[in-house]
């Protein structure tokens, strides 16, 4: 498989990825009391949220670049 082909499969299928996932979370620890060796933290959730436009953009791109090689050949 050529190297661009592979680049575009692996763009269409992030692209269903974003549209399947729609937002991923993640942890962080805040740091809120310290006091000497004690310490007291607080698990902050923080959401991040994947624009539709954002996928349909990826699989858009990775078939263009799919069907330009195919073209070419």
């Amino acid at each position: 498989m050529k190297p661009w082909t592979l680049a575009g499969v692996v763009l269409v299928l992030l692209g269903c990825a974003v549209l399947a996932v729609g937002r991923f979370s993640y942890t962080t620890q805040k740091p809120v009391v310290e006091i000497g060796p004690l310490k007291a933290t607080v698990a902050e959730t923080h959401n991040v949220a994947m624009p539709d436009i954002a996928g349909i953009g990826l699989i858009v791109v990775g078939g263009l670049l799919v069907l330009m090689v195919r073209r070419n050949t």
